[in-house]
């Protein structure tokens, strides 16, 4: 685990970026959702590392333990961040994973940069290719829920927070599978995230369109997502994502919510290591 630095030439910050580097073997990049770091990742980092991969996980800029930037929460800039740090690490055949909004650094990363540097790529409850409704993408989100999220942001973050967290594991339906600590423990992780970058993650997550990015995908992915999922609607994202993947594989997890690699993190892991694997 350490440090290392990452220059935004959009924004010409110099900010250093937290990150944990455990086994050895084929690397593994880890992509956290919004509002949590690297550390949502505990029980999927063991499993990963267990079946003979190396296990990169890190803190987006403005979250965990990484530096709090003004600005810089686009992703043309936090791809940019994630190319630094596949420089700096000198990777090669990297399987990048992408929860949720880390779907979107996915997919902008191989619409800057290509896949030169990629094996396989996996979408898991990802707001990729486009979450917001338009008249060419009917299925998505009215602008209106991402204001309303700004808004609940900017008047109670950590109110709002605490209910997400619940719509994040629809708790009620999954108090035998999530404990009330690991919601504490999400809440905490969430609340102690930059306030700015919080905010400015909402219209990059519900307002990007990866569309284009998503076609010029040439590498082995895989879309998981739940169908009980009430944060990111299956039908604009992995739906509509596995359609535009040439040769992809969308696999439906009955009854899971977003938080699917909590709620159903066995069934999420042995998915995601077998096409590692494949």
């Amino acid at each position: 685990m350490g440090y290392l630095k990452t220059t935004s030439k959009e924004h010409n910050d110099h900010i250093n970026l937290y990150y944990e580097d455990y086994g050895a073997g084929q690397p593994v990049i880890l992509i956290h959702g919004w509002p949590l770091s690297q550390a949502m990742w505990e029980y999927q980092k063991q499993a990963i590392v267990e079946a003979g991969f190396r296990c990169i996980s890190y803190d987006r800029r403005g979250f965990g333990s990484s530096d709090r930037p003004w600005d810089g929460y686009d992703y043309d800039t936090m791809a940019g961040d994630l190319d630094n740090l596949i420089t700096s690490l000198q990777l090669e055949d990297i399987i990048l994973i992408g929860f949720s909004m880390g779907g979107g650094e996915l997919g902008r990363y191989v619409g800057k940069y290509g896949t030169a540097k990629l094996s396989k790529l996996i979408f898991i409850s990802s707001i990729a290719p486009f979450m917001l409704k338009t008249d060419d993408n009917p299925e998505g989100v009215p602008a209106e829920t991402f204001e309303e999220f700004k808004e609940g942001i900017k008047k109670d973050r950590l109110g709002f927070l605490e209910d997400f967290g619940k719509d994040f594991f629809n708790y009620d339906d999954n108090k035998d599978k999530v404990s009330s600590s690991q919601l504490h423990y999400n809440w905490g992780i969430a609340a102690g995230a930059s306030p700015k970058a919080t905010l400015d993650c909402i219209d990059a997550f519900g307002k990007t369109d990866l569309r284009e990015d998503l076609k010029k995908i040439d590498v082995p992915t895989l879309f998981i997502h739940g169908d009980a999922d009430e944060i990111v609607p299956m039908g604009p994202t992995s739906q509509q994502g596995h359609e535009l993947v040439p040769n992809s594989a969308l696999q439906v997890i009955d009854g899971a919510p977003h938080g699917c690699v909590f709620t159903h993190t066995e069934l999420v892991n042995k998915i995601m290591i077998n096409f590692m694997k494949s």
